[in-house]
């Protein structure tokens, strides 16, 4: 499987390929699709999976699939990290 089949757009896709990834790791391919699909989800893996990513790249899809509309501020994202390491 590729990045490119998980529905990514071309301009992540092209980060994704200019920091040398070339394929998913397994949670990423599972969540992905759910996220792109507007799914809650909840991933579970050990320290080093892509966890983050699995994450982070749909959500940045999404983002530049809908671009900010002018006028009122809204939130366009929430993103919670459970401990001060992984924030940095």
């Amino acid at each position: 499987m590729s990045f490119r089949t998980l529905g990514l757009d071309d301009r992540i896709l092209q980060a994704i390929k200019e920091a040398g990834y070339t394929e998913p790791t397994p949670i990423q391919a599972a969540a992905v699709p759910e996220i792109l699909a507007r799914h809650d989800l909840i991933g579970i893996a050990q320290t080093g999976p892509g966890k983050t990513a699995a994450f982070t790249l749909p959500l940045l899809t999404l983002m530049a699939s809908a671009p900010p509309q002018p006028g009122r501020k809204k939130t366009r994202a929430l993103v919670l990290a459970p401990t001060r390491e992984l924030v940095v």
